[in-house]
């Protein structure tokens, strides 16, 4: 499966940018789907997950309640609503997918494919 993220860009705090990932295969609806994010100097960090047939989504507490994981599985996409954007929130974004175990689903090593990144930056 390749993945084609986009969507990024530069944005004040305070503002909203929704991320986009497209995948290349129907297959795409069979995995679980995720946003990873890595700023300069970091790991790579859990941001947004989401199983199967859009079931319950999980977050990182330091998005809850501002950011929102959905998926199209029509369209073989997923996407990423990013409100209340902090300078904090700057980073390279990820999508990736996989079939992780639930205790994974955090995890980078749980996911198999991933899209090139798009670069999010919020400016103070």
């Amino acid at each position: 499966v390749q993945l084609q993220a986009s969507g990024g860009g530069l944005v004040q705090s305070g503002g909203s940018l929704t991320l986009s990932c497209a995948a290349s295969e129907r297959t795409f609806s069979s995995y679980t789907v995720a946003w990873f994010r890595q700023a300069p100097g970091k790991e790579r960090e859990f941001v947004a997950g989401r199983k199967v047939y859009n079931s319950n989504p999980y977050y990182a507490d330091s998005v809850k309640g501002r950011f929102t994981i959905s998926r199209d599985n029509a369209n073989n996409a997923v996407y990423l609503q990013m409100n209340s954007l902090k300078p904090e929130d700057t980073a390279v974004y990820f999508c990736g997918a996989g079939r992780p175990i639930t205790s994974m689903i955090r995890e980078p090593s749980g996911y198999h494919y991933w899209g090139q990144g798009t670069l999010v930056t919020v400016s103070s």
